[in-house]
């Protein structure tokens, strides 16, 4: 009966089947229906999965595979607190992954700290993370909040990473176990909320096995990993991130905008590029001051590349 129907409709069924002489046949036609509506959904979830919205990463210039595969990475972990490790050598874009993963995440609003741990002096760090209370030691003429603490609620982002020494490290790992930190010169511990993201142009698997970073505090960091790849495999996307330099750079000293000449973008195609992205600003800048006529040749870029 209709009663039938809508009460089971609003149980969840799918479809119904009448009484009759084929009623074996429509119940076969109508699984076969069923099954092929699921087939579709998961096919639909699948491929929504894939899409990027690259408004949202407008930072992250390429279209090669190499990059495609990085936006989907962010993508799946953005939204939630798990901890990322981001690889790859020096001047591939790890802090632009890092700044995605944040600003796309529910933290966004919230702080985004950053620590490069290969800048700060080795007496320094500690106090620098967990901060100290005054008089806490000879220079400690004024409390410091540490970095943890101000990134509570937020991102705090470790750069180079590899670079901790040992002892520290331990502390590390305690802080991110316990999710709370303790400032020097003082016994109040503070619970905090934070997300932690590191990077590292270090092979900490290698590092690891040489006995300078601590296997448990690897394990830990290597939550979800982002590798990113060295920009001689990038193909396409050299020439893409040398124009929008370059549109940058003319931009901002109010010059002409200029062109690259197919010489310049072949070379710029065979060049190994050791210092990855950074290095490819860094030249194109300076062939734009170089070139004549408004167009970077392959002349403009030997010359900052000799």
């Amino acid at each position: 009966s209709v009663e039938v129907v809508i009460n089971c409709y609003r149980r969840g069924a799918s479809d119904y089947v009448l009484k009759s002489e084929n009623m074996i046949v429509d119940i076969e036609n109508t699984i076969n229906n069923l099954a092929m509506n699921v087939t579709l959904r998961k096919e639909v979830e699948i491929l929504k999965d894939q899409i990027i919205d690259r408004n949202k990463y407008s930072n992250i210039i390429g279209n090669s595979n190499a990059i495609l595969r990085t936006l989907r990475l962010i993508q799946k972990v953005e939204k939630n607190n798990m901890m990322v490790l981001i690889t790859g050598q020096s001047g591939t874009g790890k802090e632009l992954v890092a700044r995605a993963l944040h600003y796309n995440s529910d933290r966004a609003r919230k702080p985004f700290v950053i620590v490069n741990m290969g800048a700060i002096p080795e007496e320094l760090v500690e106090s620098e993370l967990f901060g100290h209370e005054k008089g806490a030691f000879t220079d400690a003429r004024d409390k410091r909040i540490g970095k943890f603490e101000e990134a509570n609620d937020g991102t705090i982002f470790l750069d180079e990473i590899g670079e901790m020494d040992m002892g520290l490290q331990s502390k590390l790992l305690r802080v991110l176990q316990e999710k709370e930190v303790t400032r020097i010169g003082s016994n109040k511990i503070m619970k905090l909320d934070f997300r932690l993201i590191a990077a590292t142009n270090k092979n900490l698997h290698q590092e690891v096995k040489e006995g300078r970073f601590r296997e448990d505090l690897f394990y830990r960091l290597q939550g979800f990993l982002i590798h990113l790849p060295p920009l001689k495999e990038r193909g396409d996307d050299i020439i893409l991130l040398a124009k929008h330099f370059l549109s940058q750079f003319c931009a901002s000293n109010k010059l002409p905008q200029f062109t690259i000449s197919k010489e310049a973008c072949k070379f710029m195609l065979e060049y190994e590029w050791p210092g990855n992205i950074r290095e490819l600003k860094a030249i194109i800048e300076r062939a734009a001051l170089m070139a004549e006529n408004n167009t970077i040749t392959m002349e403009d870029l030997t010359f900052v590349t000799a």
